[in-house]
């Protein structure tokens, strides 16, 4: 009887998903869910036959030379592959999937979670009613903007900026988009969402920016100081993508100088880790990474690596082959 597959998952998942590996694998699992060290991730390519990495691990090309001769498939658990090196994987003859469209939804979720929750200052409100600040109803208390009639602009309308539109668009909000290229014209008339060529011009001309476009060379910094700075003083930024895309010193610098009205943030340049000045400031609103947290979005993208991972091994074209 042939040996199964060695198969190393990085992190810990649902536990449906991780009953379906080990049933299928010669599976390590992370039970304990710490992120795996370079040390402990270096020694994981030179033992597996296919890894199940996160965004949380680093995967560059030192680590990538330490592949043994059986490591054919990275399996990315996640759409982002930002921290993977694509040339070197490639170079050393290792294929690399992602979980594409599972998320979607529930990412659309928390970018419109994080407009409503910068618009109408629902943290701040919530820090003061916990932190005993609060005496009763006021007329003028924590006055926020309406979101309602709003201009929203989105900074790629791919899968998950098209599912912010649509939501926006239920909410009453004015839809704009910044792309490399405009959607096709039945999804633009679904969206009714206006296309700019220009995104400085865009930025110059929304209430609200929304970042749902993938981090990439081209993109790092794309919310540059120089960008930023083209905002309106009564405007939002909400970034539910990569932290990356936006200079996050410079936007804390905006904000704090109240030169932007606030920010709605879910990722983060050095996550973990968040710039120091962002955590001093009461117009932004800081979560952990939720964008794809809800447990039916977490089984389906284990669920869909998976079929990545099955796929490979019979022979066949992964369905979500980068």
């Amino acid at each position: 009887m042939a040996a199964k597959p060695k198969l190393i998952v990085t992190r810990k998942l649902p536990d449906e998903v991780e009953a379906h590996i080990a049933a299928a694998f010669d599976a390590e699992l992370n039970g304990d869910d710490r992120p795996l060290d370079r040390s402990q991730l270096a020694a994981a390519f030179g033992r597996a036959d296919v890894i199940v990495p996160t965004v949380s691990d680093v995967i560059d090309a030192e680590i990538i030379g330490h592949a043994g001769p059986n490591l054919k498939l990275l399996a990315n658990f996640g759409v982002g592959v930002n921290h993977i090196d694509l040339d070197a994987a490639k170079g050393q003859g290792i294929a690399v999937t992602n979980t594409p469209d599972v998320l979607t939804e529930d990412t659309a979720d928390l970018a419109m979670a994080l407009i409503l929750m910068a618009a109408r200052r629902l943290a701040e409100g919530e820090r003061m009613l916990r932190g005993g600040g609060w005496t009763g109803w006021a007329p003028t208390q924590h006055l926020g903007g309406r979101v309602n009639g709003a201009k929203l602009g989105i900074i790629g309308m791919g899968r998950i900026g098209a599912a912010l539109a649509r939501r926006a668009g239920g909410f009453g909000m004015d839809v704009h988009y910044h792309n490399r290229r405009p959607v096709e014209s039945g999804m633009a008339a679904e969206l009714a969402a206006t296309y700019w060529d220009d995104l400085d011009a865009m930025i110059g001309a929304v209430d609200i920016l929304s970042v749902n476009c993938p981090l990439s060379p081209q993109t790092h910094h794309l919310l540059s100081a120089e960008r930023l700075g083209l905002l309106q003083p009564h405007a939002l930024v909400v970034n539910a993508s990569r932290g990356g895309i936006i200079d996050e010193a410079a936007l804390a610098e905006l904000l704090g100088r109240g030169a932007i009205a606030g920010a709605g943030l879910d990722v983060f340049e050095g996550e973990p880790a968040i710039h120091p000045a962002l955590l001093g400031l009461e117009n932004v609103v800081l979560l952990p990474h939720l964008g794809s947290a809800t447990l039916d979005g977490r089984i389906d993208m284990g669920m869909r690596a998976m079929a990545n991972v099955e796929a490979f091994l019979a022979g066949n074209a992964p369905p979500d082959l980068l």
